[in-house]
């Protein structure tokens, strides 16, 4: 390894390496509530085996982010819809009088915070490897799996790469970032041994990525290419069928390739503690988007009142929805995103190349050869359809159409379609109460007073409107 990259790491290993103080903290808290969940376990007559997992378990955790999950393992005597229920009860119990919050995977888990550490309590059965009852369940079994293979220098290169990938915003296997989730970092070092072979491994993308440590399938990469479909296919070492990476958004796949083939040409420690971005000035604001030449359109909406996971789900189908009926109906779209403070606003942002369309658009029929199709076509434009400019006619061996466009403008299109909350053209349900309950369509700088008042989303829209990423700004700069 070059000198000046060694410093590097060194350097970083520094920041984000738990002392060994931090260790003795963060392990006592862990037992302390060990002992809190499991006597209150016992109160409720549960038998349940009670012990953290996670980061903090295989000393994989990182000095800024001590996050403490805690799994209690629970007797599958207790039915599956009343897990959450129960587990939630316990949780509550043990960390009474700290600060605590409900969130939801597939059952519903509390998150505390204790002495200022976040704090994960979540339920899962005690199962025999396979026996699955619920998606934790494989939890304990990847803690001890990365436990007994991962030595302390393979410890600091998942270290290394957890905070890169937090650097460039790809870390995290929640629906909100749909990126990496620690378990597949681990994973990632165990198979080549580094942070730096990791990012060489990637930087090669070409073709979907495969990785099968335990080599579960004898066929290889044939029987895993039918039996998984997304981008990046890690077997989990622990189960077979389960893909480690099914969480992770070709997007964030896409965004770390790029990455690490830019840090490897110009490695610097900007990859690990990116710049803090600004928001430029409501008035440079709207010189911008008077200049972008697109359309931006924001549709704003109120709070939705659940849990992030759901929320973030929920936005996610919603935006789906509004770009593949604004499609449909002939506009655009360069580029969307959705953006949520999860409290009290929501923006949908779609950037098109125009707002405003033609009257009339050129509709193709079928090729002459295709007689039935034509018969069809003639029938259906022929006479008394009040659609109809001009046509058909004969154009390059098929018949062609001219028609009126029954919507033209982008912006009455959407306040059509939501104005009874959108069900109708896919949006989820949540979302289509609050639009419900009142949303706004707004144009280029008609945003600016959303702007001005929440500083997350002006940082957000300035970040989306320069658009290139920061570390691709650093490589240029050198």
């Amino acid at each position: 390894m070059p000198k000046k990259i060694a410093e590097l790491y060194s350097e970083i290993l520094k920041k984000i390496t738990p002392s060994e103080k931090d260790k003795t903290k963060i392990e006592a808290l862990a037992r302390d509530l060990e002992t809190k969940i499991a006597s209150a376990c016992e109160e409720k007559n549960i038998n349940a085996t009670v012990r953290a997992e996670g980061s903090v378990a295989k000393d994989t955790w990182l000095t800024e982010n001590p996050d403490i999950d805690i799994f209690m393992r629970l007797p599958h005597t207790i039915p599956k819809k009343d897990l959450g229920k129960v587990s939630l009860e316990i949780a509550r119990k043990a960390t009474s009088g700290s600060k605590q919050v409900e969130r939801f995977a597939e059952h519903p888990y509390l998150e505390a915070f204790v002495n200022d550490f976040r704090v994960n309590i979540v339920p899962c059965y005690a199962v025999k490897r396979g026996e699955w009852l619920s998606a934790t369940d494989r939890t304990p079994f990847h803690t001890d799996y990365v436990k007994k293979r991962l030595h302390k220098t393979l410890r600091n290169e998942v270290r290394l790469l957890k905070k890169f990938m937090q650097g460039i915003g790809v870390y995290g296997a929640e629906i909100k970032i749909g990126g990496f989730s620690g378990y597949l970092c681990e994973l990632l070092i165990l198979r080549y041994k580094s942070f730096t072979a990791t990012l060489q491994a990637f930087a090669k993308y070409t073709q979907r990525i495969i990785l099968d440590i335990e080599n579960y399938y004898v066929d290889g990469k044939k029987e895993i290419q039918l039996t998984f479909n997304e981008p990046l296919v890690i077997i989990d070492p622990v189960d077979k069928a389960r893909n480690v990476a099914s969480a992770v958004q070709a997007q964030r796949l896409h965004t770390f390739v790029s990455a690490a083939r830019a840090f490897i040409k110009t490695p610097s420690a900007k990859f690990f503690y990116p710049p803090q971005s600004k928001a430029c000035t409501a008035e440079v604001l709207k010189q911008k988007l008077e200049d972008h030449g697109a359309t931006c359109l924001f549709i704003t909406c109120d709070a939705i009142e659940t849990v992030s996971d759901v929320l973030w789900g929920q936005l996610y189908r919603t935006q789906r929805a509004l770009r593949k009926m604004v499609t449909l109906n002939d506009f655009k779209v360069l580029r969307d995103t959705v953006w949520s403070d999860e409290k009290t606003l929501n923006v949908f942002v779609f950037e098109l190349e125009q707002r405003i369309l033609p009257s009339v658009k050129k509709h193709l029929g079928p090729p002459l050869t295709r007689e039935t199709e034509c018969n069809n076509f003639l029938s259906k434009y022929v006479a008394g359809n009040n659609h109809v400019v001009s046509g058909p006619y004969i154009e390059d061996g098929r018949w062609v159409v001219e028609l009126q466009r029954r919507c033209t403008d982008a912006v009455n299109l959407i306040r059509e379609k939501l104005n009874e909350g959108g069900r109708k053209t896919g949006v989820a349900e949540l979302v289509s109460q609050a639009l419900k309950d009142g949303f706004s369509v707004l144009v280029n700088s008609e945003i600016s007073q959303v702007y001005k008042s929440n500083k997350d989303f002006a940082k957000f829209l300035t970040g989306f409107l320069k658009g290139t990423p920061f570390w691709l700004e650093a490589r240029a700069r050198v």
